[in-house]
């Protein structure tokens, strides 16, 4: 039996990421793997803190409490509680514990909000450049996905989403700090960002919804707190996931939180059904129960941070063009070739592996990862500094 058509295209439109990873495994078997340079995908390089493990001891050692039954599909009620208050102590709103749905991960928040807002054909506007996913998660639920073109300095594009807002978009999608590129946007570009949707919401006469997906928030490198746009927009969704600020995203666990001010009062409870009808059922037991001694922790900022340094510095020596990073752990520079992929073959030959910007929405781009070893940044920017030097003799 044939596949669907609409994943037939999906895959093939998505085959750059699993052709760099192939690339990389038959690279790894011919050379060996300490002569590879992978920096195509954001896996943690570091353990969690040793509180997890603690956190997870403790939890194993528990009888007769029934944490591993059947829950409120939108999560333990203590456990909605303490993120509700970890949510307003981060300062992006006063979250209530009735608007907060743990998720399977901050993928499993986007696609259950999703479901719960988006009719067939409703526009979905994602700022580039974008998480790759994002186009996947707005069509599995009928969406049309709508890229706004990106900035100089990769900032929120205002006049382009203004221009893009029309009769069917139903929800803007932010990524801050930003995946690919490390951007954090400030307050005054969200509060920006609010008030266009605020008018435009009201020339609709209908809200039109902002996401905001914020996992990278707390790997910021400075040291002011990071502005989150849901904070700046009553008809607003925080999207977040534990996985990058304690290097568990095998663990998957994460949350939406809804504005208190949000126009419509039943969707928590559309976004818990919509949990459990799309197959999450409910966020992990453990993980829920595992995140109460961490809320507000996390590992890896100062690391991540000299690590970005050493990757800004080799690709500085090699000169390419690139957006200083704010947090997280990649980078998305401007390929030295028009045509990105030709680059990216350019650097396989020297056996370093990163991923195409036209898959975030930014052809011309590609994005790195520097959630590796200090070896492999080390390697890595050396071998790149080699295919420079080969493209301009």
């Amino acid at each position: 039996m044939p596949l669907s058509p609409q994943i037939s295209a999906a895959m093939e439109g998505a085959s750059w990421i699993r052709r760099m990873f192939e690339r990389g495994q038959e690279l790894r078997q011919k050379h060996g793997a300490d002569k590879v340079y992978d920096f195509s995908l954001g896996n943690p390089v570091l353990d969690p803190p040793e509180e997890f493990f603690q956190a997870l001891g403790d939890l194993a050692r528990e009888r007769g409490t029934g944490h591993h039954r059947y829950m409120p599909n939108a999560g333990f009620p203590d456990v909605r509680e303490a993120v509700a208050a970890w949510v307003k102590k981060a300062g992006v709103f006063a979250a209530r514990a009735r608007d907060v749905v743990m998720s399977v991960g901050a993928g499993g928040a986007l696609n259950a909000t999703l479901k719960a807002i988006l009719a067939p054909g409703d526009e979905v506007l994602m700022l580039a450049p974008f998480f790759v996913e994002y186009p996947f998660y707005i069509a599995n639920h009928g969406g049309v996905s709508v890229t706004v073109p990106a900035v100089p300095g990769f900032g929120i594009p205002l006049e382009g989403i203004e221009k893009a807002v029309g009769p069917r978009t139903a929800a803007v999608l932010v990524n801050t700090p930003n995946n690919p590129c490390g951007r954090v946007y400030t307050e005054r570009e969200c509060r920006a960002l609010g008030e266009l949707l605020r008018a435009a919401s009201q020339g609709l006469g209908r809200a039109v919804y902002l996401l905001s997906d914020e996992p990278y928030r707390d790997l910021a490198f400075g040291d002011r707190p990071v502005p989150s746009p849901a904070s700046y927009y009553e008809n607003s969704f925080f999207v977040y996931s534990w996985s990058k600020a304690l290097s568990i995203p095998g663990d998957r666990i994460g949350v939406v939180a809804i504005h208190p001010g949000v126009d419509e009062p039943r969707l928590a409870d559309a976004i818990t059904f919509t949990t459990r009808t799309l197959g999450f059922v409910n966020a992990p037991a453990t993980m829920q129960r595992a995140l109460l001694p961490l809320l507000g922790k996390s590992v890896g900022r100062a690391e991540y941070r000299a690590k970005a340094e050493a990757v800004g510095r080799g690709l500085r020596e090699a000169g390419i063009e690139f957006v200083t990073p704010e947090a997280g752990f990649y980078v998305f520079p401007k390929s030295p070739l028009p045509d990105e992929t030709k680059f990216i073959e350019r650097l396989v030959d020297e056996m370093v592996l990163v991923v195409p910007g036209r898959g975030f929405g930014c052809p011309g781009h590609f994005r790195l990862s520097f959630a590796v070893s200090d070896e492999t940044i080390a390697g890595g920017m050396a071998a790149i500094g080699r295919a420079m030097k080969k493209l301009r003799p």
